[in-house]
């Protein structure tokens, strides 16, 4: 498997307009990281740049989307795109781990994220937010945009926040903790070998 892994991806409805440039980047790798991420909703932004920095890709992500209605097609679409490039820049699981998981902290608040790069989208999703909004973003469509991402991705995901007691913690350790997972289970192993006993994922 080569090291470079990237796809561009461009979706576009009655309700969004999304282009997304997604190149996964290796540990070691010299290419300088470069993110720019830009949805009309800052704390989605927010999220998906700690996505992006600690699951070493190197993200653009642009969308224009009917957000005089509410923030539902704008996070639900994005999380859309940035699944099915994820995808493509993938490509056929040849020589990954596979599995990843993390635990990531921020300040009180705790997250766990695992996930099976299986070719079978899920995704189990406990966050235990209380609040209705983080900025312009609602609480509701955090976890929907995990879900969304999981499916379009075709990979099986839980994430739980295990402690916390601010809403903007437990939604950032969340997103931190995936990234971490994702980089662990698309890491390369060194060989071209399908990791799956059926041979095909």
């Amino acid at each position: 498997m080569g090291q470079e892994r990237s796809a561009v991806v461009s979706r576009k409805t009655n309700e969004t307009d999304i282009m997304v440039s997604l190149a996964i980047q290796s540990l070691g790798a010299s290419a300088e990281q470069k993110i720019s991420i830009s949805t009309g909703i800052g704390f989605l932004d927010h999220m998906y740049h700690a996505l992006a920095k600690h699951g070493l890709w190197s993200l653009t992500l642009t969308c224009k989307g009917d957000l005089h209605i509410d923030d539902h097609h704008t996070a639900e679409d994005t999380a859309i795109a940035l699944g099915m490039a994820f995808k493509q820049a993938l490509g056929e699981p040849r020589g990954i781990k596979r599995f990843g998981h993390a635990y990531c902290p921020l300040d009180e608040a705790l997250a766990r994220a695992v996930v099976d790069i299986s070719g079978r989208p899920h995704a189990v999703i406990d966050l235990g937010l209380k609040r209705e909004m983080l900025g312009t973003l609602s609480c509701e469509m955090i976890p929907h945009v995990l879900h969304s991402f999981a499916t379009a991705a075709g990979i099986t995901l839980h994430v739980d926040v295990l402690k916390g007691d601010n809403d903007h913690h437990r939604a950032e350790s969340a997103f931190k903790a995936l990234a971490v997972a994702i980089r662990e289970a698309v890491s390369l192993t060194g060989s071209n070998d399908v990791p799956s006993t059926k041979g095909v994922l």
